[in-house]
C-alpha cells in the first residue's frame, strides 16, 4: 500500500534530520583542483565509482588542468587516456566539446546556472546540481545518482524511477534549505553505511526510521 504523501514528508524529514547530523558539511570525494576538473570528474563518475574516477584523475589532472587543457586535447589520445572508465568514448567527446563551449561562451569560467550547464554536452540535471552545490554552493536541485534513486525508492518516496522525476519528488517533499544535505548525505551513507547489496541493515540508522526499508531491495538501475 502506498503511503500519502504527509507520510512521505514527515519520513522525508526525519531521514533528512539523520543525514544533517551525520554528514553536516556536503563535500564530494571525488579529488579536483580546478572548477572544470570538477566537471570533468562528475562526467567521468556517471554509472561508475568515485574511487575508480579518483584513481584515474590523480595522474590525468597533471596534464589537463585549466578549460583551455580540455579544449586543446586531442579526441584519439584523450580517449584512450579514460578508457579504463565506463562509457569513455562518449565521455571524451562531451568533455572536449564542452570545454570548447565554456572557453567560446563563458571566457573559460564554469558557469553557475542550472540552464547554462545542461545546455553544456554530457551535463544533465543530475551533473548541473553537484557541481552547483559543490563549486558554488548552490542548492538549486537534489540530484539523484543511483544512491539517491535506491534510497527514495527503498523508503517509499517516490514511486518514479526516472532520475530526474524522483528529484522532483524529492524536492517536493523536503524544504528547499535541506536540499544540500541530500545528495551527498545518501552517496556516503550508501557507500559507507548500507551498501547497495541485500544484507541486514535492521540496525542501521535509517532503516530503524522506517523498518520496511530494511526488506525493500529494489534495482536503482
Amino acid at each position: 500500500m502506498k503511503n500519502n504523501t504527509e507520510e512521505r514528508v514527515q519520513r522525508a524529514k526525519k531521514i533528512v534530520a539523520y543525514l544533517k547530523k551525520a554528514y553536516p558539511k556536503p563535500k564530494s570525494e571525488l579529488r579536483y583542483k580546478t572548477q572544470f576538473q570538477f566537471v570533468v570528474a562528475v562526467i567521468l563518475s556517471a554509472q561508475c565509482t568515485d574511487k575508480k574516477v579518483n584513481k584515474l584523475t590523480d595522474t590525468l589532472f597533471n596534464k589537463y588542468i585549466s578549460v583551455s587543457d580540455f579544449a586543446r586535447a586531442d579526441l584519439e589520445t584523450f580517449t584512450q587516456e579514460i578508457s579504463s572508465i565506463t562509457f569513455f568514448r562518449n565521455k571524451a567527446k562531451n568533455i572536449i566539446a564542452s570545454a570548447k563551449e565554456i572557453e567560446m561562451k563563458y571566457a573559460g569560467e564554469v558557469p553557475n546556472t542550472e540552464s547554462e550547464l545542461i545546455a553544456l554536452p554530457g551535463i544533465g540535471y543530475k551533473t548541473a546540481h553537484v557541481v552547483l552545490g559543490e563549486l558554488f554552493d548552490i542548492w538549486e536541485g537534489i540530484a539523484t545518482d543511483t544512491h539517491v534513486k535506491r534510497f527514495a525508492l527503498r523508503f517509499d518516496l517516490t514511486d518514479n524511477t526516472d532520475a530526474t522525476k524522483i528529484s522532483k519528488d524529492l524536492e517536493k517533499l523536503i524544504p528547499k534549505k535541506d536540499w544540500k544535505y541530500v545528495n551527498n548525505g545518501l552517496v556516503l551513507y550508501g557507500r559507507y553505511v548500507c551498501p547497495a547489496r541485500p544484507h541486514d541493515c535492521s540496525g542501521h540508522p535509517l532503516t530503524k526510521i522506517w523498518e520496511p526499508a530494511g526488506a525493500r531491495w529494489l534495482k536503482a538501475k
